[in-house]
């Protein structure tokens, strides 16, 4: 299991538009992604699931990845994360 944590910086938090690139990025590979954040949990494969947590600037979510590309996930994710600065 591969994992990254962060700090959310965008004053928006994760609203539609970045919530909608992870889940693009994230579709894209077969391991499970996940992302945990105050307690809650959401596939991120799974844009409607994502949005409803409510992800604010200042929290601290983590986003795991188990399978035969986690790895390459996780890079994959983090590199989206500092491109559209979230």
């Amino acid at each position: 299991m591969e994992k990254l944590t962060y700090t959310v910086s965008d004053k928006n938090g994760i609203h539609a538009r970045p919530a909608g690139l992870i889940v693009k990025t994230a579709s894209s590979f077969s391991s499970d992604i996940l992302i945990y954040c105050g307690g809650r949990i959401s596939d991120c494969k799974k844009l409607l699931r994502l949005m409803a947590m409510g992800i604010k600037c200042g929290e601290e979510v983590t986003i795991s990845a188990e399978g035969s590309d986690e790895k390459e996930a996780i890079e994959k994710i983090s590199s989206l994360i500092r491109e559209i600065k979230l």
